[in-house]
């Protein structure tokens, strides 16, 4: 065999060789001993939930109105706890906006005597918007009716929730929910029966379910006052479970229903919506919750 090749064989069981090592080897970003190389962790995903939203839609009945905050029988926005301007409220949307966003980022879609049945009309309105974030309170009037018999069933309450939900999600799936609570009407019945002026407002006929005969303190007129309040619990009940179900919805957790209102925060007019002090209590409550990290 020739000096050349020989040298051609050699080279070629060298470079068979370096094949073989080279292929049991460790990979070239890999570390000594072997170990897989670190992986970078993943980036955080953005939450589901944003504390900061910029635009806030409302929807509701009377109480999102400011009715009876200002004047006698009349609505009164500006003083909303959600969407009003006014700086004594310092409403829901003034302290996520600032004042001078709120005017031009925030729709008050809310009517005074409203039930839940008119809620996902109100929700195809606010959709329409593409809101960051739709305030709703609503419920008090499915309560207050001429008898107690003729209060909204539970169920018929569940259904127009839901459909509501559906309306938004299908216009405006990313906009968020706050869904406050309905107010214990019995505690307002405690609040303002020891005053002339309030019962003979609700004489005219104000909540009659929960106010009439204010100063029935028979069993009749105990029973009758406990079976709203209870019907009120059960509406709260529909609006935790239904909002647990849309990943971005949150409920107050019923700190509206459990808020101990003064004199001083109910309407000089009606001792029943709240006066500017109680739509700043509202206020207080919901951007806690909107705000809360979790």
């Amino acid at each position: 065999m020739s000096h050349r090749r020989r040298f051609r064989t050699a080279l070629l069981s060298l470079t068979a060789a370096a094949a073989v090592l080279t292929g049991c080897s460790a990979a070239p970003d890999a570390p000594a001993g072997g170990s897989p190389a670190p992986t970078r962790p993943s980036p955080s995903p953005t939450p589901l939930w944003d504390r900061s939203p910029s635009s806030v839609a409302a929807v509701g009945d009377s109480i999102t109105r400011g009715f009876d905050a200002c004047g006698v029988l009349s609505d009164c926005p500006e003083v909303s706890w959600s969407t009003g301007t006014d700086p004594a409220v310092d409403s829901l949307a003034v302290r996520l906006l600032g004042a001078s966003k709120t005017a031009g980022n925030s729709w008050n879609l809310a009517r005074s005597g409203s039930r839940m049945a008119e809620l996902p009309g109100q929700m195809e309105r606010a959709a329409a918007e593409r809101p960051g974030l739709v305030t709703v309170m609503t419920g008090a009037n499915d309560a207050c009716r001429d008898t107690a018999a003729q209060m909204t069933p539970v169920a018929d309450f569940r259904a127009s929730f839901e459909r509501a939900l559906r309306t938004l999600r299908a216009a405006s799936p990313k906009s968020q929910v706050y869904v406050a609570s309905v107010p214990d009407l019995k505690r307002l019945w405690s609040t303002g029966r020891t005053s002339a002026m309030a019962k003979q407002v609700w004489g005219l006929g104000i909540c009659r379910s929960m106010l009439a005969d204010p100063d029935d303190l028979t069993r009749a007129g105990g029973e009758r006052r406990d079976r709203v309040r209870a019907r009120v619990a059960a509406y709260n009940a529909v609006l935790r479970d239904v909002c647990a179900k849309d990943e971005r919805c949150r409920y107050d957790g019923g700190d509206v229903f459990a808020y101990r209102f003064t004199g001083q925060q109910l309407s000089p007019w009606d001792w029943f919506h709240p006066s500017r002090d109680g739509q700043a209590r509202l206020a207080e409550i919901a951007y806690r919750r909107v705000t809360a990290a979790s």
